[in-house]
């Protein structure tokens, strides 16, 4: 049986690193950059008016490397992740700026430029892997479906490829699951097939989309080590969605995080935790629940409410909600400022600088300072 292109790595029948049907880019060199997305931005057409879900967006990532996007519902980031994938609808939607993969631009690709690439050489882990799956078909079917297409294999190359993803996602009884339907697993299993059907082809780029919502806490942690297990052995660039900053701690080796359809800080991932600038990721981080805290401890929680994205706020689209608001905040809008380090960030007034501990003790008798419950 000849070997399957692309799942060299993580199958032991597989081909080598040296078979001559591996293409140049997937023996590329670790560390080159393989997406570069530059002031990308997603507007929807509303009877509201033009809701700006994705507003002037850059970031670049390399072979190997794992970009966390972190922010409340609402803030763009799985708006985001489909307009790099070019997952939009057809109409009402306009998309500009510039989405370079391995130097080909997407934004007004073909559509069957597109589905050439989707499976090969990028892929996404669904939000939800309740409604993910096609509930009246096989796994298997829905697991060979891109493999007979991308990889002109046949019926049996194809199952015996699938047999082999669902044992390296950790399925048990492999050959027993590709008979069944979605309904006849559980929550666990569906994501780790969803899984399974993005890495069939062997992409690399991965875009998991908050891969374990409405997973348990054990087999949320199962499914994230299942995701940095695969990444390692295929050497893939992931972008890893969420909005639980305790997830990206130390899965991530950047962080971006978005509000308002913009990134207002980035950072190396130890960077933005040693050292964070903005107060919405500061109010991020604090609302996580801690387990050293005593039982019944109510939880801190960011006050307010996200803004409306056809009719955002002038100036900073965080300072109604902001602990270290100020009058220019809410007049200017903040440019991002780069700083040598790697490390970005939009705010006048910066979490531990002097500037920014001024403005939180202004506030800090204000009514509104406790109303916010930012701190």
């Amino acid at each position: 049986m000849r070997p399957i292109r692309g799942l060299w790595l993580a199958q032991p029948w597989a081909c080598d690193p040296h078979c001559p049907m591996m293409s140049e880019e997937e023996t590329a060199t670790p560390g080159d950059v393989l997406l570069t997305v530059d002031n990308l931005a997603t507007h929807f057409r509303t009877p509201r008016g033009l809701l700006k879900a994705v507003d002037g967006v850059s970031f670049s990532l390399a072979r190997g490397r794992t970009l966390g996007i972190v922010g409340e519902s609402g803030s763009g980031k799985s708006v985001l992740s489909r307009s790099v994938m070019r997952l939009l609808p057809r109409r009402n939607v306009n998309s500009t700026g510039s989405v370079r993969f391995e130097g080909q631009e997407l934004v007004g690709a073909s559509e069957k430029v597109m589905r050439d690439a989707w499976g090969p050489r990028m892929a996404m882990v669904f939000q939800d892997p309740m409604t993910s799956l096609n509930p009246v078909m096989k796994i298997g079917t829905q697991i060979t479906e891109g493999l007979r297409h991308h990889l002109k294999v046949d019926k049996a190359e194809a199952k015996l490829a699938a047999r082999a993803l669902l044992q390296s996602v950790g399925i048990p009884e492999p050959e027993r699951r590709l008979a069944e339907y979605p309904h006849q697993l559980s929550g666990g299993m569906r994501q780790r097939i969803v899984i399974a059907i993005a890495l069939a082809c062997g992409p690399r780029l991965l875009l998991a989309d908050e891969p374990t919502t409405a997973l348990d806490v054990t087999v949320q942690a199962q499914i994230l080590d299942l995701l940095a297990d695969l990444q390692r052995d295929r050497d893939m660039a992931m972008v890893l969605v969420t909005h639980d900053l305790g997830v990206v701690a130390n899965r991530t080796d950047d962080i971006a995080v978005m509000y308002a359809g913009k990134i207002v800080e980035k950072a190396p991932t130890e960077t933005l935790f040693s050292s964070m600038k903005m107060p919405y990721t500061e109010a991020l981080l604090n609302s996580i629940p801690r387990i050293e805290n005593a039982p019944h401890t109510r939880l801190k929680v960011i006050g307010g409410r996200p803004p409306d994205l056809v009719n955002p706020p002038r100036g900073c689209s965080f300072a109604p909600r902001c602990a270290y608001a100020q009058p220019q905040c809410r007049e200017e809008e903040p440019p991002l400022i780069k700083q040598d380090d790697g490390h970005e960030y939009a705010c006048f007034f910066p979490v531990g600088s002097a500037a920014g501990a001024e403005a939180l003790a202004r506030n800090s008798t204000s009514p509104a300072a406790t109303a916010r419950g930012t701190n």
